[in-house]
């Protein structure tokens, strides 16, 4: 299951992990957060068993980190971003079907 990350732990984990991130900006009363969960614990296995640790997926609550969600200008949720290297190098907004996910993290790798 993807780790879940506040604002203080943002830049170790994500900015400056050295990998490809995926982070899900996501709120605990958003039906198609809900929905997109599953799919992002299935990803998350899969990306796992094919590149090892190069990949690092989260998930960041937007109610209890409103800056992260702000500094990133993350206006819904889902938000899904990717970040390498401390840059963001990909976005989607919305439930996304699992091989556009797939697909970003490939492309970026």
């Amino acid at each position: 299951m993807a780790e879940k990350i506040d604002s203080t732990g943002f830049r170790e984990k994500v900015l400056e992990n050295g990998k490809l991130s995926l982070i899900d900006f996501y709120s605990d009363s958003c039906v198609p957060c809900k929905r997109m969960a599953p799919v992002l614990a299935e990803l998350e296995e899969e990306l796992n068993a094919e590149f090892g640790d190069q990949v690092f997926v989260g998930k960041v609550n937007v109610a209890w980190n409103s800056e992260l969600a702000a500094e990133y200008h993350v206006l819904s949720a889902p938000t899904f971003l990717f970040l390498k290297d401390g840059k963001e190098v990909g976005r989607f907004s919305g439930v996304q079907p699992k091989p556009v996910l797939e697909m970003a993290v490939r492309e970026n790798l």
